[in-house]
């Protein structure tokens, strides 16, 4: 299992590295979590298909699973978004690409659309969480701890990412791939 923390910004923190990336913040962590051997999505050439087809997509090469956690120790909000972010090489247009995003509170069921199929459209600035410039914005949360003696909770959210060739697409003879990478950015607040 790999573990990738991204972006995180709060008060006091501190930052390791040995193999796995963490971010420790003083009031709490937020982590994605994903098995595949990275952290994204990838389509080598592959048929079009219709938006209804692209959703119901199932399997591990045609579906990327994570995890978005968050450990909060005291009473404290981590908002937190999930990006993007196109990869090098591509060899398929944006507008032929579709993006498609599930959310569930439940490991690996009652998964409910959270964002739409769109094509990959890149953002033009930074994110006020942190996200770079040129990835798209999937979906935005947010963790609290509402215990009310400040207690250390864990929270997380299940998401599985889609990815098609849009049904309007022309096959060519020559292959053709198109990859995406997902980060999570987050930023604490009181």
């Amino acid at each position: 299992m790999i573990v990738a923390v991204v972006g995180i910004s709060f008060a006091a923190f501190t930052y390791t590295k040995e193999g796995d990336t963490t971010n420790t913040i003083s009031t709490g962590t937020v982590t994605m979590t994903y098995t595949e051997g990275q952290n994204g999505i990838e389509i080598q050439n592959a048929i079009p298909m219709s938006e209804e087809d692209g959703k119901q997509l199932t399997g591990d090469k045609n579906v990327f699973d994570f995890t978005v956690s968050a450990t909060i120790t005291g009473k404290t909000t981590i908002d937190y978004e999930v990006v993007a972010k196109k990869g090098e090489g591509c060899t398929i247009e944006d507008k032929d690409i579709r993006l498609y995003l599930e959310e569930s509170d439940n490991q690996g069921t009652d998964y409910h659309q959270v964002f739409e199929p769109k094509k990959f459209t890149g953002s033009e600035s930074e994110s006020e969480l942190g996200a770079e410039e040129g990835t798209m914005q999937l979906v935005t949360g947010s963790f609290t701890n509402s215990n009310e003696n400040g207690d250390q909770v864990i929270l997380t959210k299940y998401y599985r990412l889609k990815m098609w060739v849009d049904k309007d697409y022309v096959l060519s003879d020559v292959s053709k791939t198109y990859k995406v990478t997902v980060n999570v950015y987050g930023k604490g607040k009181d």
